[in-house]
């Protein structure tokens, strides 16, 4: 009796075990390694775990430690959505970057995201032309939507400096015909300063096509990339005391790179490699500008960022959210 009651005791807990046992995340693509300096970044068993799929055009993830969740957009869907490990993939707000009647051409959302020091959201919005903060009341605010008095081509990306500078690239993806959109008001394509003040300065209008930006941890860098087929570059640049940028030099080239997408978005982390997506997925750049590696989703890469406790890259790759699991931190605000 005794032995019967222990075996259906085990059984039961046996049950319950895998009841309760998390299924395996599914995968997706692998680590390339060029560099031995790259078993210091990514253990030798990392791997792209798929945390949710069906996506249009992922972009734009930004880590929320208030909330212990990712949020990130998807642009043609004019929506952003949050993912946690509790509740899976939501709605979070929409719509996320054009709030006018009728249609918007194909990427109206929003883009880039980040926080700023108070922990408010800001986004870069397409369809509205402008960046944002989200209030906590619930309604936005316009950062900034014009230079000089012209409207900006469609906001791309965005980064938080420590002294509350936020740097953004305003390329013309966003508009309905692109470059040829009769609604573009400037000549060109450029890297802006909102001032902690507001005001709006240009901080660089020589890149074709700026996209992704992001800044060192200790905010003396600020690098962009260049999402132009004909010059896949990243242009590295230091933080002047005041705020500006000293004029740009060439940091990466990924002329040459196969796989799909293009230089994008980019973070750094504390040690001042650059993980910037590109052809293949992500590439994992050393502070001197040699390529370590490359996470290969397999996808056109968007852009990524650090969560959980900063040491976790989440990627946006086109129609998935994934994570990867690194042995390093990121920069700022970590």
């Amino acid at each position: 009796m005794v032995m019967m009651i222990r075996c259906v005791s085990l059984a039961w807990w046996m049950t319950v075990s895998l009841a309760l046992a998390a299924p395996p995340r599914p995968t997706l693509g692998s680590i390339e390694r060029r560099d031995p300096a790259l078993d210091e970044l990514l253990s030798s068993d990392a791997r792209i775990e798929v945390l949710a799929s069906g996506l249009d055009w992922s972009e734009g993830p930004v880590w929320d430690p208030a909330g212990k969740r990712l949020l990130f957009s998807d642009i043609p869907r004019n929506t952003i959505h949050q993912w946690s490990e509790e509740g899976g993939l939501a709605v979070f707000m929409k719509p996320s970057g054009f709030t006018g009647v009728g249609d918007y051409g194909r990427e109206p959302g929003s883009n880039g995201l980040a926080f700023d020091a108070d922990g408010r959201l800001l986004c870069c919005e397409h369809g509205d032309r402008r960046v944002s903060l989200l209030s906590r009341d619930g309604g936005k605010l316009t950062l900034a939507d014009r230079f000089e008095g012209k409207r900006f081509n469609s906001p791309n990306d965005l980064a938080v400096h420590p002294d509350g500078s936020i740097y953004f690239t305003d390329p013309p993806f966003g508009l309905p015909q692109g470059w040829r959109d009769p609604r573009r008001e400037l000549d060109w394509c450029g890297v802006y300063r909102i001032a902690p003040d507001g005001t709006v300065t240009l901080e660089d209008r020589s890149l074709a096509r700026p996209n992704g930006i992001a800044l060192s941890h200790d905010g003396k860098l600020a690098f962009v990339a260049q999402s132009d087929g004909r010059e896949p570059i990243i242009r590295k640049y230091e933080v002047k005391p005041g705020g500006g940028l000293v004029e740009g030099e060439r940091f990466f080239d990924a002329s040459g790179l196969e796989g799909p997408g293009a230089t994008d978005g980019l973070k750094l982390d504390r040690a001042g490699n650059v993980w910037a997506t590109g052809p293949g997925g992500v590439l994992i750049i050393s502070p001197e500008g040699k390529l370590l590696g490359r996470i290969l989703t397999g996808q056109r890469t968007a852009n990524c960022a650090w969560g959980d406790d900063g040491s976790v890259l989440y990627l946006t790759a086109d129609a998935y959210l994934c994570r990867v699991q690194t042995r390093v931190k990121g920069a700022v605000p970590w």
